[in-house]
């Protein structure tokens, strides 16, 4: 594909996809680990009968869109900062006030993007940011003229947006991901577990984890320790300041950790990521009355959103702890038309990288203010603070969503 034909499939077609098929790391067949979420009888994994071509299948969730999407705005972040493409962002540097722990987040890594309150409560130029002029031009921008998040940062246009902090009680501009990703297990063995007293019926894993401890220190369970609320031990209960309660030597992290098995981890005939590009959605999106610009911007949108699909496959997929897949063979991207019809395209990394480079120079030319060297803000001094009793408290075991 090259620029003028990412042109004319922008006018006059519907969408860009890929089914890819995966396989774990381990092969075919090889036990995988995908999410899990609080259930009533501990941690599940999240089960749906779906249609899978002909057939219904029991399917598991592997990765989502949400988790999807931040993986490839990670392979974005990475080819711009490996000078393969041109990408404007906005970055609030940490480090420059002491947080190196922190370092820099860009806009690709906040979780509201453009719109995050890392970047709400940060500084440009010595001013606050949302008071800044292009903190003002954002807070204006909707999807009849986005060309100030569009100069910004475009990656917010690709993987969505939303002033959820905005004027208006969470009323503002939102901004519609133009592509979805999401990889799922198919034909997985599961168990039916029927509710005794309503008949509902849900679907559990059929595969099982173990799990145990030798403590090489062998100290028995039968040692009595003490223990406060703040984490000191003692076995003397009078060795310790406040009070204090008698505790398992596990409880502290010593002890052997007795055998269990717990329903998790799945096999699966194939795993299955669908990507899709809404070249129907990019086209929602003006820039303003000039048709060269708003062409240009979607054409360096979609480029964009090419280059964040296909860099995220380069290398295999580490999705968390015993859930590494990789391609099984490379599907083709297809070019989808309002009848359906459907024509294949080859893409690959660095192809889709010299598109992205073609689609920088035309919007440059239309008219855009795109500079690839990323804006740096600054955290203001109460964001700064923020931070440090977050890591005060982390450190006296006061920090998480349990406390």
């Amino acid at each position: 594909m090259d620029y003028t034909t990412l042109q004319d499939t922008l006018t006059s077609h519907a969408a860009i996809r890929r089914r890819q098929r995966l396989q774990p790391a381990g092969g075919q067949g090889d036990k995988i680990f995908p999410p899990t979420y609080p259930g009533d009888r501990g941690p599940v994994h999240v089960f749906e009968r779906r249609r899978v071509g002909d057939e219904e299948q029991i399917c598991v969730l592997i990765d989502s869109v949400q988790s999807q999407a931040n993986r490839m705005e990670e392979a974005l972040l990475a080819a711009a900062e490996a000078e393969r493409i041109r990408l404007p962002r906005l970055v609030v540097d940490f480090a420059a006030a002491g947080l190196d722990a922190v370092g820099r987040i860009s806009v690709l890594d906040a979780p509201h993007r453009i719109f995050d309150a890392i970047l709400r409560d940060s500084q440009l130029d010595g001013v606050p940011f949302r008071n800044s002029e292009l903190g003002k031009r954002l807070k204006l921008a909707t999807p009849e003229d986005a060309s100030a998040i569009f100069e910004a940062a475009p990656s917010a246009l690709v993987f969505g947006a939303w002033n959820s902090t905005g004027e208006g009680g969470g009323l503002g501009a939102k901004f519609a991901r133009a592509i979805t990703s999401e990889i799922i297990g198919v034909n997985v063995p599961a168990d039916e577990l029927v509710n005794r007293n309503t008949g509902e019926i849900t679907l559990r894993t059929a595969g099982r984890r173990t799990g145990s401890r030798i403590d090489p220190l062998g100290i028995p369970r039968s040692i009595e320790v003490f223990k406060t609320a703040d984490g000191e031990w003692a076995l003397d209960k009078d060795e310790l300041e406040g009070k204090a309660k008698k505790v398992r030597p596990s409880e502290i992290n010593h002890g052997n950790i007795t055998p269990s098995i717990d329903p998790l981890g799945v096999t699966c005939g194939y795993a299955l990521q669908t990507t899709v590009l809404t070249l129907a959605g990019l086209r929602r999106l003006r820039f303003g009355s000039d048709e060269r610009k708003n062409l240009a911007a979607r054409s360096y949108l979609a480029a964009l959103a090419l280059v964040a699909a296909t860099e995220s496959n380069r290398q295999g997929m580490a999705l968390r702890s015993r859930c590494d897949l990789v391609c099984d063979g490379l599907a083709p991207l297809e070019i989808v038309s309002f009848d359906g019809s459907v024509r294949e395209i080859t893409l690959d990394p660095d192809e889709a990288a010299a598109l992205c480079e073609a689609a920088f120079d035309e919007a440059v030319s239309a008219g855009f203010d795109l500079n690839p060297e990323p804006v740096i803000l600054e955290p203001q001094d109460k964001l700064v603070k923020l931070v440090r009793l977050a890591q005060e408290k982390a450190l006296s075991d006061e920090g998480g969503e349990d406390a």
